[in-house]
């Protein structure tokens, strides 16, 4: 009778332990994981690139609502992973290069006959990636982030530039993408020519790490 008493309350704490036990490795997956929701975990160091989703375009419009600008249908950027903590929380990333090609681009702003290059300045550029798919991109201290946009004119090349304090955008796991809406720049110099404020869309997608799509837990 006492061995069964024993044995019984033995079983009864296997049973009350056992399912303490499951969720543990549930509560260990990091924000950045690839392969899937909670997947193998994004190691610090690991570089994450994208393209321009297939069939869309990165735009700088003049107006929130209008069509008016810069249309760019090759785009990629490049970010490197520096902290991934346990979900829910903020992964890091450093952006180390966001291009354009400019063969690509176009803009039916009138006066303007062709774009020449559109770079972005003052990299790196550090992305704070929330578990609830929010993104926030801002420059180092003191700095600003910036796009210089060279263009070919009736009058001959003019430079534009144009700087923002931040950027926010949505990451999504339904297409690993991430985008960007209707981002305010401030033109601070340039011609005439040059629209007074710009504002940056495009979604880029997939997001992947070494050929691996990323989702956020």
């Amino acid at each position: 009778m006492r061995t069964r008493t024993v044995l019984t309350l033995v079983g009864s704490v296997a049973a009350l332990t056992l399912p303490f036990t499951v969720p543990a490795s549930a509560a260990d997956t990091p924000v950045l994981t690839t392969g899937s929701l909670a997947g193998t975990a994004v190691a610090v160091g690991d570089v994450l690139t994208a393209p321009l989703a297939t069939g869309t375009s990165a735009t700088l419009y003049s107006s929130a609502t209008g069509t008016s600008g810069i249309k760019c249908t090759t785009s990629q950027f490049t970010a490197t992973v520096t902290d991934n903590p346990t979900a829910p929380g903020t992964a890091t990333e450093s952006v180390s290069g966001q291009s354009f090609d400019s063969s690509s681009c176009t803009s039916n702003v009138l006066g303007v006959l062709g774009v020449s290059s559109i770079t972005v300045d003052n990299l790196p550029y550090t992305t704070a990636a929330a578990s609830d798919g929010t993104l926030t991109v801002t420059p180092a201290s003191g700095s600003t982030i910036q796009t210089t946009v060279k263009l070919t004119t009736l009058l001959g090349s003019i430079t534009c530039v144009y700087q923002a304090p931040s950027l926010s955008g949505t990451a999504s796991n339904t297409d690993t993408s991430i985008n960007f809406t209707n981002q305010a720049f401030t033109k601070t110099s340039g011609s005439s020519l040059c629209f007074s404020a710009g504002y940056f869309t495009a979604k880029y997608a997939p997001v992947t790490d070494n050929g691996a799509a990323v989702y956020t837990n």
